[in-house]
């Protein structure tokens, strides 16, 4: 399985859960591709929230600086609560701001251990 099919098999499993719990989601064409757009887009009671999709089974996450600019963007336009949601093999989905991320040399980066320890999970972000 290529990566680009783990990643939408990962973001179609994380769309159809919001949409189980009542939520109207757009899954945005390409978001692996370029980063103007994030991955997931969930709206429910008119309140949403966006989310950029990550399946990887590494020690740590990097978002590149323009990736991580556009998520920005998006939360600063829409005011929406905005996620990276990292979905771990075993542990299911853990949901991270963008302000927790730290800034490395040349990307933006969390660790699996940070991601654990901050433990916020689906029913932590859901209005």
């Amino acid at each position: 399985m290529t990566r680009y099919d783990k990643g939408a098999r990962s973001e179609r499993e994380l769309l159809n859960i919001l949409d189980q719990k009542g939520y109207s989601v757009l899954r945005s064409a390409g978001s692996g591709v370029n980063a103007l757009s994030p991955d997931l887009i969930a709206i429910r009671k008119g309140k949403g929230m966006i989310i950029e999709c990550k399946a990887w089974e590494k020690g740590s996450l990097s978002l590149a600086p323009e990736q991580f600019g556009k998520i920005l963007e998006w939360e600063a336009r829409t005011e929406f609560p905005t996620f990276v949601a990292w979905r771990m093999n075993g542990m299911g989905w853990f949901f991270i701001k963008p302000a927790e991320f730290k800034r490395g040399r040349s990307n933006y980066n969390i660790t699996r251990k940070k991601a654990i320890e901050l433990n916020r999970k689906l029913q932590d972000v859901l209005e």
